[in-house]
């Protein structure tokens, strides 16, 4: 029996062994030979503007940028439910950026998520998304990334849960989850819908976050496309049919929101939505333009398209079921959000149109109480003070129980206290 054991085990470790081996070959890339850093005067200079505007749309500094850091120089932390990964430099530093990097290591990163040492990239890194980038558009960002400023910076390392730090690994992630296919265009629709899809489903990546995600981190497409997601502790809601807006987002309105990231009809831009409409608001005005009429028709057919409801107030109920959320909302809210409110009558959207209120989960509206909001776009802004120091969990849970009930709609939202203090630990 034990011989026989043995055996076993001797045939499960060759088994793994040839399992590993073929894995490595099949990660093996080749490193891309290093290049002089290129003069910043070689570039075309509307080469570079072209990529200035598109780095602009695919908000790539906030990524790349550490807070307080400078940018492009990388830094940022992207936590995952793997562990945290940081955003590299590429500024074209030759040490610690893509200084030696040259057109044809930059391109394959964009496209397949390999490093010039031909190191496999974490989707952390939308590659997944950049595949479809046309020529033009990465000569563009590769012209924009090598003018600016060289930064010696380099990132903290990664802090996976073991064995995701051995990078081969990847490579099977890449053969079952990466179908690279280029971006054509739909004859049946308009030059604008059609820039609009090209930009929002490559470089602006907007269903990275947008788009629920499977066991293994991959995006879910098809059905599930726009669904809502999560990104950095905060609720990303559907975008697609099943929009909880409580009124229709024209091409007009969603404009106006990436470009100001505020939407009289809606709510203001908050969490990582504010550096989008920050850089949107930067970008060409066409291609933002573009991108509101691609977002409007995927939601065409939300509820709200079809007919604005009635804005609920249920003022007395809401009392009744939470007593103390009523009068800590008076004490701390109702002074900007009763009807009257110097921010009501200046243009701010009313509570009852905020989509976090009528979200299958009260994240946002969480996060909002705990961390506020600040001006995305100019410094006149929506502001909205931070209340995670002032306010306990228990508060907190009171005040969106009652918010949930007087101005909300669909199922009730449970274990409230709990979720702060999720919403709470994420969010640091």
């Amino acid at each position: 029996m034990r011989g026989r054991r043995l055996k076993i085990a001797g045939v499960g470790i060759a088994i793994a062994g040839a399992v590993l081996a073929i894995l490595l070959a099949i990660a093996h890339r080749p490193a891309i030979a290093s290049i002089e850093r290129p003069d910043p005067r070689s570039f075309d200079p509307a080469v570079v503007a072209r990529g200035a505007n598109l780095a602009r749309i695919g908000n790539c500094v906030s990524c790349h940028q550490a807070e307080g850091g400078r940018p492009y120089a990388g830094g940022y932390p992207v936590t995952t439910p793997f562990g945290t990964i940081y955003g590299s430099n590429i500024t074209p530093d030759p040490d610690t950026g893509i200084g030696h990097w040259s057109r044809a290591a930059f391109a394959r990163a964009m496209r397949e998520g390999i490093g010039r040492n031909g190191r496999h990239l974490y989707p952390a890194f939308p590659y997944t998304h950049y595949a479809g980038v046309t020529d033009g558009d990465v000569d563009a960002l590769y012209a924009f990334l090598m003018t600016r400023p060289a930064v010696r910076a380099t990132p903290p390392d990664n802090d996976l849960i073991p064995p995701l730090g051995f990078r081969p690994l990847l490579a099977g992630w890449k053969l079952l989850f990466f179908q690279p296919a280029p971006i054509r265009v739909d004859p049946s629709q308009s030059a604008e819908w059609n820039r609009g899809r090209y930009l929002g489903e490559t470089l602006a990546h907007c269903s990275a976050c947008h788009s629920p995600r499977g066991l293994l981190q991959q995006e879910q497409r098809g059905a599930e496309a726009y669904a809502g997601g999560w990104s950095g502790g905060w609720y990303a809601p559907p975008i697609n049919a099943r929009s909880p807006a409580v009124r229709t987002w024209t091409p007009q309105r969603l404009e106006t929101y990436f470009r100001t990231g505020l939407s009289r009809d809606h709510a203001a831009a908050a969490g990582p939505m504010g550096p989008v409409t920050y850089n949107l608001a930067r970008a060409d005005p066409a291609d933002v333009r573009a991108l509101a009429r691609y977002y409007a028709w995927w939601m065409r057919n939300a509820p709200a398209a079809k007919v604005d409801p009635p804005l609920p107030d249920r003022r007395a109920l809401a009392e009744r079921q939470h007593p103390a959320g009523a009068r800590l909302y008076e004490g701390a809210c109702a002074t900007c959000h009763e009807p009257g409110a110097p921010m009501v009558v200046a243009g701010r959207p009313v509570l009852p149109l905020g989509t976090p209120l009528h979200e299958d989960n009260p994240r946002d509206t969480i996060q909002i109480i705990l961390q506020g909001l600040r001006p995305p776009v100019q410094a006149s802004g929506p502001y909205m003070p931070a209340y995670a120091d002032a306010l306990t969990d228990r508060q907190i849970a009171e005040i969106v129980g009652y918010l949930k009930v007087r101005h909300g709609s669909g199922s009730a939202w449970d274990d409230l206290e709990k979720e702060v203090a999720k919403a709470r630990e994420e969010g640091r």
